[in-house]
């Protein structure tokens, strides 16, 4: 008779699943004659099905619920070389990991240890130390390059590949970090940032002005710093972190050749500033806007050119630079955008290559400032030649955006030009880029608490935003969640429990505003204190729209997720519920995974006489009906020993 009793509990399904499975082996024992050898094998092998259905059915320890990994790619650089025989720097094949093992404050070798007993620990991975601001474990891993190449040496082609090698892993690590040269960081950085559309976790890419193994180095706080904000902190960008500071890897330049705090930003603030304690800048960061998952653009233009303008700058040069097969110039004008007024010469050659489908950018030569609406005449006979404001990009930002919108060719050059003048990934700041905030409650607040300190009000406001952010979600008051964000709240504030905005708009089912949430840049990736991810909130609630449009949005299970997955299954599969089935193939769970026993759902449905769950996993594509147990029988043949003969009849079609 089939089981409807979706309350029963798991000790309740477990025992009674072990009894079909002892009846199984009972009947199969009666029914021919068996060797002693293969009879003790039956017998060892009943009581590891026994003893795993007993641990099973106990409350099971989960290990992992508070980790986070992170993928550590090590492309070379200063921050891993040691001295040769001469006293001479160079990069050493596999010495780095190896030397980081022996760090204390790089690598927690009693944890290391203590965790080698558990059967699915991965011993390549290195566990940093605890960290008294966060409640979670950074396990991370290195991936070391073939070649370890000097920054100097970093080209298109090597940023496609640390670009690929992160797609390759992203739904695997919660997080990156790039040890890299100093010399091109902020090209890679900024590169990676156009390529990697809709990106939903952290890739910080560090390096150090002194190798890490070197007494006085910056290269530890670097790495350890970039490995806590890449697995602890929520910055979906690409980033750079040096000398304290973590900054928007499209804003950064490299300002200094022997100075620990060799980066800076010098048009937009830092994300987090690295003290006692971490100070995340959420307001900087930027958000999406589409629901959409991440997406690899793995492919740059070459035909792109950085040209400095200069007193006496002949037409000559500038004819020549625009040949083909030039696409794309940046040009570093004066000021906040002007050329010479009374050369003709140079107006009429940047004209012809703008004539020519060259897409030609202005940017300004000083460290700081913008191209603006021509405020002289020089700027604006410029742009009357047909050049583009690149408002406030870096020349590495200017250049590689336009060696990526160039790749775009699907694009008309229309198209691409309007691409060079959004502010796609936090690039730039033009006047629809910069957000207007209401500061009524603000300056409220700060007046009736009396608030002198501008840190403190921004503590305070945060905490009030966010408990009147998650009183619209609770209220299902779409216009209050609106009202909220325009104010500043954070689309991911947390609660005590860890929960998201985002975890508790999925546990009221408002899909209107889970959909302006994650328009508003809410995080697919983030987790519970207990692991829980969006998409496992949803599953847990067999809200199915919302499980689709998560997915649409990135969301996707992780090998953390493993186990708890592994529980819905086999807890839907005893208990048939169907629908919790659906939810979990809808999310991307394995429908043929085992357990310990090598049970599949499959298996649990026959031998809790199922029928529904049997029906719909053999409807379901790439059901594989013939996988057997660790006694060699497969669903079929417990269904022979139990005598269903509708679930037989199934599974014999």
């Amino acid at each position: 008779m089939q089981n409807n009793n979706v309350f029963e509990s798991n000790s309740e399904m477990e025992v009674r699943e072990s009894q079909n499975g002892a009846n199984l082996l009972k009947n199969g024992h009666e029914s021919k004659c068996v060797s002693t050898k293969i009879e003790t094998k039956v017998k060892k092998a009943r009581s590891y099905v026994e003893l795993s259905l007993l641990n099973m059915a106990n409350s099971v320890k989960s290990f992992g619920v508070n980790q986070r990994r992170v993928l550590v790619l090590y492309t070379g650089g200063t921050i891993g070389m040691v001295k040769n025989k001469d006293g001479v720097l160079i990069p050493q094949k596999g010495a780095f990991e190896n030397l980081i093992r022996g760090y204390p404050q790089l690598h927690d070798n009693m944890f290391w240890r203590q965790r080698l007993s558990e059967a699915d620990f991965d011993t390549s991975f290195l566990v940093l130390p605890e960290v008294k601001e966060l409640d979670v474990r950074i396990f991370y891993k290195i991936v070391e390059y073939e070649t370890l190449l000097d920054s100097s040496n970093m080209t298109e082609v090597e940023w496609i590949k640390i670009s690929e090698d992160i797609m390759k892993y992203y739904e695997q690590y919660d997080g990156f970090v790039v040890l890299h040269g100093t010399d091109t960081l902020s090209y890679t950085a900024s590169a990676i940032s156009f390529m990697f559309e809709n990106i939903g976790k952290a890739v910080v890419f560090t390096g150090s002005q002194i190798p890490i193994f070197e007494p006085r180095s910056d290269g530890a706080d670097n790495f350890v710093s970039s490995l806590i904000i890449a697995g602890g902190l929520n910055i979906p960008e690409v980033t750079v972190y040096f000398g304290s500071k973590l900054f928007r890897g499209n804003r950064t330049r490299k300002v200094s050749v022997n100075n620990f705090y060799a980066f800076d930003s010098p048009n937009c603030v830092p994300l987090v500033e690295v003290g006692i304690d971490f100070e995340v800048n959420k307001k900087a960061i930027f958000k999406p806007t589409v629901i959409e998952k991440c997406h690899l653009h793995a492919k740059m233009s070459k035909n792109v050119g950085l040209l400095r303008i200069f007193p006496s700058i002949s037409s000559s040069v500038i004819k020549a630079f625009c040949q083909q097969p030039i696409e794309g110039v940046v040009l570093e004008s004066y000021g906040a955008g002007n050329i010479p007024s009374n050369r003709d010469d140079v107006f009429k050659e940047i004209a012809a290559a703008v004539a020519r489908g060259v897409i030609v950018i202005n940017i300004t030569q000083c460290a700081t400032g913008s191209v603006v609406t021509p405020m002289y005449e020089t700027g604006r006979l410029i742009a009357e030649c047909g050049v583009i404001s690149g408002y406030d990009m870096t020349p590495e930002a200017a250049l590689t955006k336009l060696s990526y919108v160039l790749s775009k060719t699907e694009l008309t050059y229309q198209q691409k030009v309007e691409m060079m003048v959004t502010n796609i990934r936090g690039e730039l700041t033009n006047t629809s880029s910069i957000a207007i905030e209401d500061n009524i409650l603000v300056d409220a607040l700060a007046t009736s608490l009396n608030i002198q300190s501008p840190k403190k009000l921004i503590e305070v406001t945060d905490k009030v935003f966010s408990a009147l952010l998650l009183y619209a979600i609770e209220h299902d008051d779409a216009r209050a969640v609106k009202k909220m964000l325009d104010m500043g709240a954070d689309v991911n504030a947390e609660n005590s429990e860890g929960k998201t905005v985002l975890h508790e708009a999925i546990l009221k089912g408002n899909v209107p505003i889970i959909e302006y949430l994650l328009k508003n840049g809410a995080n697919v990736h983030l987790k519970t204190r207990c692991g829980e991810t969006p998409l496992l909130t949803a599953i847990h609630k067999d809200d199915h729209t919302v499980i689709n449009l998560l997915k649409q949005c990135g969301a996707h299970l992780t090998n953390a997720d493993a186990k708890s997955v592994a529980e819905m299954l086999s807890l839907a599969a005893r208990s048939g519920i169907v629908n919790r089935m659906e939810s979990l193939r809808i999310a991307g769970a394995d429908l043929n995974a085992s357990d310990e026993i090598k049970h599949t759902p499959l298996h649990k449905a026959v031998l809790c006489n199922n029928s529904d769950v049997v029906r719909y996993l053999l409807a379901q594509e790439g059901i594989q009906k013939e996988l057997p147990d660790v006694l060699g029988f497969t669903p079929l043949d417990c269904a022979i020993k139990l005598g269903n003969h509708n679930i037989i009849n199934m599974l014999k079609q």
